[in-house]
């Protein structure tokens, strides 16, 4: 046993040895996003309805998982020249596999495709992006890719701890551009989580859909990322030469995959067919607001930013600012809340000078990364001394509203919060992909848009509303410190966390969890210091 440890250490250290990062001497042609694109129809229809709103963008929230998925679907479809994805994670499971394939239909008619993805979460997938990178039409390239190119986790694992001065960091990014004329930034990544179609997970998430100037701007960020000396080409990672015949093979099971989930009668796969929500939102039926939209974004080479190395954009200075800026309340919803010494002195800050502050997290329940969760623990009495108003999403909601899900879904109790969205002042409202957590304050790279909307800002704050009810949340408080009712000395404040069952009020005095052993994890993973990695 021992001396398999030493072999794999010895594998993992002599993988480090390649270039940082490697590939990174591998030819690479630099590109950039259509240059017109008004010669296409998406272009001109945009273009056109811009010339009454001088300066805005045309917005629309996308806070349901299966609009996300159907979105994606038409988008690539209505395709004619350039196609650009930017995810984090990008899963071959239906949903993925279904976009996968309507992204080979689009470079089989002539687009041209560049799909970027983080390394770190895609493993298990090297032959299906390598057969996608074969097409003439397609090039794929990983962001901060490992050395290691097997799927053992554990060299994996491994290798992230030797070289995590650089592996730390990940790029969190979530885009897609179709023409240059719209695009979806937002909190999802691909896979059927995302679009909350698997019953065994389902993440609730917010996006937002954009077409007119901004469209553009968010095409300059992906050609940054794209021509980042950190985005390597497959071909520079391959184990071998990439074969032709692995293009048809992976073709012909795309296809047939699409057909077997429409022969199931899947409700995701047949409403592609439908064209909407596209198609409403190109015709007027479902209104976009017109509004001011900034794009902010974090450099992609963010580590050398961090340390001072060369000058650039970090995110968390934006969402500090407007915080900061706000004269009356500001609302968060963040999937993982690991505030750190910065983040508190904001929220002590805010305090100080009235400002009322509503957050939204997971609840241990709902956590399926512990280790995020148990980072938490150690600010969340702080966070309530400091006039948070916090809450915990349930797992199991009680009714659907601002779940992003139907009714069947929520009854198999398995929801979890992905999402990452401030309002300010009820005026502003940030969506995009940063959670307040520090892996997404100094590690990950992350984008959002700052929209300038009172009107979308309303529409963000009714689905706060909605998941934070009693029915949908537990509503975390401090309550009276043992003893204290019985004239004794009192201890320190208790946690209780309120919520209601099948309309009954409820009230909990540890956290709402899975079991024993969840809770007993969390609470051992808590005492280890790691509070900066998550």
């Amino acid at each position: 046993m021992a001396s398999s440890a030493l072999l794999l250490l010895a594998l993992v250290a002599s993988s480090g040895c390649a270039s940082l990062p490697p590939g990174v001497h591998y030819p690479k042609a630099v590109s950039v996003a259509l240059e017109h694109p008004e010669e296409t129809a998406l272009g001109r229809q945009f273009a056109d309805a811009g010339v009454a709103h001088p300066g805005l963008s045309a917005l629309r929230l996308v806070p349901i998982g299966i609009d996300g998925f159907l979105l994606r679907a038409e988008m690539i479809g209505r395709a004619k020249k350039t196609l650009d994805l930017q995810y984090y994670i990008f899963r071959s499971d239906e949903t993925g596999r279904l976009l996968a394939e309507a992204v080979l239909r689009a470079a089989d008619r002539g687009v041209q495709v560049r799909l970027l993805i983080d390394d770190f979460d895609n493993t298990g997938r090297e032959a299906e992006v390598e057969a996608l990178d074969a097409h003439p039409n397609i090039q794929v390239r990983r962001y901060n890719p490992l050395a290691y190119r097997g799927h053992i986790q554990l060299i994996r694992w491994m290798e992230m701890v030797i070289h995590s001065p650089r592996l730390d960091y990940r790029m969190h990014n979530k885009l897609m551009v179709v023409d240059n004329a719209i695009a979806l930034v937002g909190g999802r990544n691909v896979g059927d989580d995302y679009f909350q179609v698997d019953p065994g997970s389902q993440l609730g998430d917010f996006e937002v859909f954009a077409g007119g100037p901004i469209v553009p701007i968010l095409s300059r960020s992906f050609d940054e990322f794209w021509n980042t000396t950190s985005s390597i080409p497959v071909a520079a990672l391959a184990t071998g030469p990439i074969k032709p015949m692995a293009l048809e093979g992976y073709r012909h099971e795309l296809a047939r995959h699409r057909r077997e989930v429409r022969a199931d009668g899947s409700d995701y796969a047949t409403r592609v067919l439908s064209g909407e929500p596209l198609t409403g939102m190109l015709r007027g039926r479902l209104p976009l607001v017109w509004a001011r939209a900034t794009l902010w974004y974090d450099t992609p080479e963010k580590k050398h930013v961090e340390e001072g190395r060369k000058g650039g954009r970090l995110m968390r200075q934006v969402i500090f600012e407007a915080a900061a800026a706000a004269n009356s309340e500001v609302t968060m919803i963040s999937a993982f809340l690991i505030p750190g010494k910065d983040g508190m002195t904001l929220f002590e800050d805010l305090n100080r000078r009235g400002i009322a502050v509503r957050v939204l997290t997971n609840s241990m329940e709902c956590s399926s990364a512990m280790a995020p969760f148990a980072g938490y623990l150690h600010y969340r009495r702080a966070l309530l001394a400091d006039g948070v108003d916090l809450y915990e999403s349930r797992d199991l909601p009680g009714n659907v509203r601002g779940t992003g899900q139907n009714a069947r879904m929520s009854s198999y109790g398995n929801f979890a919060l992905h999402t990452k969205l401030y309002i300010f002042d009820r005026k502003k409202i940030f969506i995009g992909s940063m959670n307040f957590d520090e892996r997404s304050l100094y590690l990950n790279t992350e984008m959002g848009l700052m929209i300038d909307s009172p009107e979308l800002a309303r529409q963000g704050g009714a689905l706060f509303a909605g998941l934070v009810q009693p029915a949908n949340s537990y509503h975390v408080l401090l309550g009276l410190p043992p003893g204290a009712a019985a004239g004794q000395p009192p201890g320190p404040a208790r946690l209780v966390w309120r919520t209601l069952e099948k309309g009954v009020p409820v009230e909990y005095e540890r956290d709402p969890s899975r079991g024993f052993w969840q809770r007993l994890m969390v609470h051992l993973i808590s005492l280890v210091p790691m509070d900066s990695q998550m």
